[in-house]
């Protein structure tokens, strides 16, 4: 241990050389818990999944999330006490302390609730960010059909990576906008080329010297009369359907835990 005295009396480059070490022994202790790979993220209390599924959700839950510094996690419940969904969330937020960049920290949460069979997400502080309402019901409707079939595997898997695709995008943002699609870019840039060919081609062949009044009289040529003439006028009536009410609906919208803890939130049924 170097003394401030001790370390007064040191060169220059030797004060430089202990500074740099003590930067670096005094690193943030986010960067340790971050690290930690034993951190559980699917928490599969209803046996939805077998174990190979679970340790494949639980590698693509840490890829994913690392990228976005944030833990992304699955929580399924039988939920024999009744709660609601939302707080089964926000008690879980609350009592497991989650969070990539330290306890209570980004997270986003996909909740089931087998009795009830809802499903509830949540996001918190970066995931609350990136992650808001909006953005949660479309992931949420994503889902939807496969937990309905049952398939709760490829409904997990799709959770995992659109909550990270949309967390890529600025919030307020559109993530779907077709301007974001790949396949739209290539096929835009490909008109564009074809533009710019075209008009080469144009040009290639020489000015185009005859018109539409070359070989017209403009001393005898006018117009002699107009008369508009009124037909009929044809009315079409279209049923317009009511829409119906059915399985996936929700919404919900985010709250505050009992622990003092903000979220965006989406709910539905499955």
């Amino acid at each position: 241990m170097v003394t401030g005295r001790q370390f007064i009396r040191l060169s220059p480059f030797a004060r430089m050389v202990a500074i740099i070490g003590m930067l670096l022994l005094c690193l943030p202790l986010a960067s340790v818990y971050a690290a930690e790979d034993g951190k559980p993220l699917i928490y599969d209390e209803a046996g939805l999944l077998d174990t190979e599924q679970e340790a494949k959700l639980t590698e693509m839950a840490r890829t994913y999330g690392a990228e976005r510094e944030t833990d992304i996690i699955i929580y399924t419940s039988l939920n024999e006490s009744g709660a609601d969904v939302m707080k089964m969330t926000e008690d879980f937020y609350d009592n497991k302390a989650p969070g990539f960049d330290k306890p209570h920290g980004n997270a986003v949460i996909l909740t089931m609730d087998m009795k009830f069979r809802e499903v509830y997400l949540a996001g918190f502080y970066k995931g609350e960010e990136y992650l808001d309402d909006g953005r949660l019901d479309r992931i949420r409707n994503r889902i939807t059909s496969d937990l309905s079939a049952g398939d709760y595997y490829a409904a997990f898997s799709e959770y995992i990576v659109t909550a990270h695709r949309y967390m890529g995008y600025k919030p307020g943002v559109d993530p779907d906008n077709i301007l974001f699609k790949w396949w739209f870019q290539v096929g835009a840039a490909g008109v564009v080329a074809l533009l710019i060919v075209w008009r080469m081609v144009a040009n290639s062949g020489g000015k185009v010297t005859v018109h539409s009044r070359t070989y017209e009289n403009v001393g005898s040529s006018g117009v002699i009369g107009h008369r508009d003439q009124y037909i009929r006028t044809t009315v079409t009536k279209q049923h317009i359907p009511k829409p119906s009410s059915g399985g996936g609906g929700g919404g919900g919208g985010g709250g505050r835990s009992s622990g003092g803890h903000s979220h965006s939130g989406s709910r539905g049924s499955f």
